[in-house]
């Protein structure tokens, strides 16, 4: 008897694809690497080539559109042998060490392997990626060969490389313009020219639109040096920066943007070499804006303005530096919505989730030109702009961004809380918005015990604690203003908001926090890593608060690396899944903070090694975007997530805020004072030395040693009036 086909034995279903879903078709066959510069990112793989192999999102990007889609070298038309791929350690610049194969012609072995040494380096810098080879011949004889750069480029916006498809493109062109130099262009559909020049120096022996090719007849130790430099949409004028030149520049430039930053250094090597790595990344990631520099969220899906991730960066670093705070606050607060508009979900006083500067953004196929689909945006504008007041004493920038503080309380009040039940919601308005709002935004991310997603409008746990933690803190600015009759209204509202949550939140019979209300009022009852975050924002009451860090620390949540977003046994749960049982750095530091306020410093000493563990095993010792939820088995790393973003601005800033939760570091402007509440270190620190820690215009050098579960302090160093004391209370 003939067989049946497949298709009729078993029928086939499609996968749910969520809109804007970043597919993973295949692996990567080679490592990536990137490199950013303030608006333009590149990523290449670790032979220093962009698209000559499968299964990464390659290019130079700028602006979220890509500007060089493949640089791909040739040696003879054969791919060079990798030695070694470097990052430098201040992310400045990627280095990759090369060798040839063996190369035959007409049967011939015309040049054997090993012969030549290939170094390649790649640095951004305004605009321009700028790439260096240099050759030496370690040969005994005369090296002839061809070496030939393959270029060329698609103008893809950043969502279709994610994977977004488009009816209709623009049309693009290609040309000479002299015999050094290549100009790729593009017309879009918005109307906006874009454009590639590539600039060879020295001048190739035969040039192409999409190729460039030298011969070399190379002496015995002989060395030479080719370079290109390719920008987006800069004029084209005939030469570029001397490679050299443009290095140190950039090198400089990101020496004097650091500078004043407090510093870190431990008695542990590898936790050194974790926040090494971790402020480098947040370096690359910052980029300057008229109102100051923001930190981009991630590369490479992510490299741009993000309300939330920007928000909770500054507020990771804002001890160690709260100048970034600062430039968060005040490019928020200018991009501040002022009016309705649904296809951007947007209403005033509500701040803004991403903007994009592509061309599906420019014609609305995507929402994200200014977009504010972001719940929590808002009220964690006005927590920051609280914390960092209190942290710095800077009442000016208090005074310039007091309006922008009252709309956002304004939209907390009003278009925020649709149904007026005094619990913060999201529903987005139009069908091409994110259908979750929270930061947890996946489209299967908010769920009930049973499975069923949640419908209709979505009050979040995690965001009614930042609501609690923004009027307290919004009531001292008040305060400080002069503004008596509001700092009771919001006293009173954010205790009031205390209650209402105490009654329709907690689940007994769980233990712990729902994850959220769906429209019906009905609670999502799932352990969630949510419940963690509402620990870091003080609204819990303290028996619960132990009851909630209990089940965090429990084997359903806490892998032995982290604790997972979403407990093993829910009905969703899978350790693979983006946001249902997988592990984010930034909200386990969250969490960390959370056990501190309760004095639980045990559970962050045990999840700071977690997370350090982490570190330790992971490339670079740089905490990814994410990670899988498995549980640890002796002897073996934590699980990859395949398409985490690495290097991620809130995952850098996690292992300073674990240091922070750890230390209990307190800062009262006010008074002059550094606290240490309660300080504990884990196991794998015995000494940890801070430098130039501010407060105002005075400084501070600490240094603070393990002696079991006590911590002693010692003051190196002070510039100004500061004080500096360990408080016990635990």
């Amino acid at each position: 008897m003939a067989s049946e086909p497949l298709s009729q034995i078993r029928p086939v279903e499609q996968a749910v694809e969520s809109p804007f879903y970043i597919p993973m078709t295949g692996p990567a066959t080679r490592p990536r690497r990137s490199l950013k510069h303030d608006d333009t990112f590149i990523v290449l793989d670790s032979h220093g080539d962009i698209g000559a192999s499968a299964g990464g999102p390659d290019g130079l990007f700028n602006a979220d559109t890509r500007y060089l889609a493949r640089l791909e070298m040739m040696l003879d038309d054969v791919q060079p042998l990798l030695l070694g791929s470097n990052l430098r350690d201040d992310n400045s610049a990627l280095t990759v060490d090369l060798t040839n194969s063996d190369v035959y012609r007409g049967g011939r072995l015309m040049l054997q392997k090993d012969t030549l040494h290939l170094v390649r380096t790649t640095f951004l810098w305004r605009g321009t990626a700028y790439q260096r080879i240099g050759l030496q011949n370690h040969g005994e004889r005369t090296a002839h060969f061809d070496l030939t750069l393959l270029f060329d480029n698609d103008f893809a916006d950043l969502f279709e490389v994610r994977g977004e498809r488009r009816p209709r493109r623009g049309v693009g062109t290609s040309k000479l313009a002299g015999p050094a130099d290549v100009v790729l262009e593009y017309r879009g559909l918005d109307g906006q020219g874009r454009f590639t020049v590539l600039h060879f120096d020295p001048r190739p022996t035969r040039l192409s639109v999409n190729a460039a090719t030298w011969h070399f007849d190379l002496a015995p130790k002989q060395r030479v040096s080719m370079s290109v430099a390719v920008s987006c949409n800069k004029p084209f004028v005939g030469k570029s920066e001397p490679f050299f030149r443009g290095l140190l520049s950039h090198r400089r430039e990101m020496r004097r943007q650091t500078a004043g930053a407090a510093t870190v250094e431990t008695s542990n090597n590898i936790f050194n070499e974790v926040l090494s790595q971790a402020m480098a990344d947040l370096n690359m990631l910052m980029t300057d804006t008229p109102q100051g520099r923001y930190p981009y969220a991630g590369i490479p899906w992510y490299s741009t303005t993000f309300g939330r991730d920007g928000l909770i960066s500054a507020l990771q670093m804002l001890w160690i530096d709260p100048r970034i705070a600062g430039g968060v606050l005040r490019r928020l607060a200018h991009f501040q919505a002022t009016a309705t508009d649904p296809l951007a979900d947007a209403d005033p006083g509500k701040i803004l989730h991403e903007m994009r500067g592509g061309e599906m953004a420019a014609l609305r196929e995507v929402p994200f030109a200014r977009y504010y689909g972001s719940v929590d945006s808002t009220p964690l504008f006005v927590l920051l702009a609280g914390l960092y007041v209190e942290r710095t004493g800077d009442e000016e920038l208090l005074a310039t961004l007091w309006p922008s503080i009252e709309a956002a309380l304004q939209w907390i009040d009003g278009p925020g809380d649709p149904d007026d039940d005094g619990f913060v919601e999201y529903r987005r308005a139009s069908e091409l918005g994110l259908a979750n709002q929270g930061w947890k935004d996946s489209f299967d991310a908010i769920f009930h015990a049973d499975g069923r997603l949640a419908e209709g409008h979505i009050a979040l746990a995690e965001v009614q604690g930042y609501v609690f933690a923004a009027k307290r803190l919004a009531a001292r600015c008040a305060w400080r203003l002069g503004r008596l009759d509001m700092v009771r209204k919001l006293e009173a509202e954010a205790q009031k908001l205390a209650e209402r949550l105490e009654a329709a939140f907690w689940c007994d019979e769980l233990g712990t926090y729902a994850l959220a209300l769906d429209g019906d009022k009905e609670q999502c009852r799932v352990r969630s890593s949510n419940a963690g975050q509402l620990l870091f924002t003080g609204i819990v009451r303290e028996d619960r608060a132990r009851r909630v860090a209990a089940d965090l620390m429990s084997r359903r949540f806490y892998s032995g690396w982290g604790i997972r977003t979403i407990a093993h046994g829910e009905a969703r749960y899978n350790p693979m899944s983006y946001h249902n049982g997988s592990i984010w750095p930034h909200d386990n530091a969250l969490i960390a903070l959370g056990f501190a306020r309760y004095g639980l410093k045990h559970s962050v000493a045990h999840l700071f090694e977690g997370l350090f563990d982490t570190a330790s095993y992971m490339d670079l010792r740089r905490l990814p975007e994410l990670f899988c939820g498995f549980r640890r088995e002796r002897k073996r790393g934590p699980v990859l997530y395949p398409v985490a973003c690495a290097p991620q601005a809130w995952s850098s800033g996690a292992a300073f805020t674990m240091l922070e939760a750890a230390l209990g570091l307190e800062f009262d402007a006010a008074r002059g004072e550094i606290r240490l509440r309660d300080p504990r270190l884990p196991a794998f620190l015995n000494e940890v030395v801070l430098r130039d820690l501010k407060l105002g215009a005075s400084s501070v050098d600490l240094r603070l040693r393990r002696h079991d579960e006590e911590v002693s302090l010692e003051v190196l160093r002070t510039r100004g009036q500061i004080q500096v004391s360990i408080v016990l209370t635990h």
